[in-house]
C-alpha cells in the first residue's frame, strides 16, 4: 500500500493492519524456509508496508504532543 492511502486509514484500522501484515510475514518465512514461496518480492514489501505503518504511526503520536 502507498503511504497516502495509509495515511487515510484511522490509527485502529492501522494497527489492526499492522497485525496482519506480521501474520502473513511469519506465514511467508515459513513458507520461504519450506521452498514454497513462490513470490519472494512479497516478503521485502510486507517489512516496508509495516515501516510505512509504524512510521505514520510514530506522526501521529508526536502530532498529539
Amino acid at each position: 500500500m502507498k503511504a497516502k492511502e495509509l495515511r487515510e486509514l484511522t490509527t485502529e484500522e492501522l494497527l489492526k493492519k499492522v497485525e496482519e501484515l506480521k501474520a502473513e510475514l511469519y506465514n511467508l518465512r515459513f513458507a520461504n524456509a519450506t521452498g514454497n514461496l513462490e513470490k519472494p518480492s512479497k516478503i521485502k514489501e510486507d517489512r516496508k508496508t509495516i515501516a510505512r505503518i509504524k512510521q505514520i504511526l510514530t506522526e501521529r503520536e508526536n502530532e498529539t504532543k
